[in-house]
């Protein structure tokens, strides 16, 4: 029985589109959950995880929030200093969601979007979950575009993500991003519209 409001979980591996198709979705009204925006808050300046983040790993936080840059120096590649961040991250941005959802609870339907959410488990918690997909050339091209990244960096992210081709069989609906985003758009357009309608029924 699915939930009420509708929970669409939204995820994919880094590059793919993730970000572009979340702010699809707000366009056609769709309240969004922005995990990222939400730890990027709690370890900002003052944000709730700095103590427990420096506790484990000194060094890593000072007046401006998380050094991001130092902290993955940490954690890249490093499976038990991944998790152990995870310990301290995961619960604090679970509840979160759910202070989002008892805000949001009278519209028809949320989006999550989560980047780990098969990793965490997050996605027995959706009614529905959506994974954006995009060719390996073009994750790549789209990531070392970004500022400070690089070639190792890149190859290290995807080591430690679950692989595209698992994320894609594991999801409900796949939305490619190797295309013209207004194509994506209407893709997208048509999902919601769709489940709006069997909302009604």
């Amino acid at each position: 029985m699915p939930h009420r409001p509708l929970r669409i979980g939204l995820t994919g591996s880094i590059g793919m589109g993730k970000s572009v198709a979340a702010r699809m979705f707000a366009r056609l009204g769709v309240p969004v959950f922005d995990a990222d925006a939400e730890v990027h808050r709690l370890q900002g300046p003052g944000g709730a995880l700095l103590g427990p983040i420096e506790a484990r790993f000194p060094g890593t936080t000072g007046g401006a929030g998380v050094d991001r840059a130092a902290l993955g120096g940490r954690v890249i590649g490093k499976a038990e200093e991944l998790k152990a961040l995870e310990a301290i991250v995961h619960p604090a941005v679970r509840a979160s969601r759910q202070a989002f959802l008892r805000r949001h609870g009278g519209h028809a339907m949320l989006l999550f979007d989560i980047p780990l959410l098969f990793e965490t488990g997050g996605e027995a918690e959706m009614d529905l979950v959506v994974v954006v997909s995009a060719p390996l050339f073009l994750q790549r091209r789209r990531v070392l575009r970004r500022r400070g990244m690089t070639s190792q960096r890149f190859a290290r992210l995807r080591a430690s993500q679950m692989p595209d081709h698992v994320k894609r069989a594991r999801a409900d609906v796949i939305i490619g991003t190797a295309r013209p985003k207004w194509q994506t758009f209407a893709e997208i357009e048509r999902l919601v519209t769709c489940l709006r309608r069997s909302l009604v029924r």
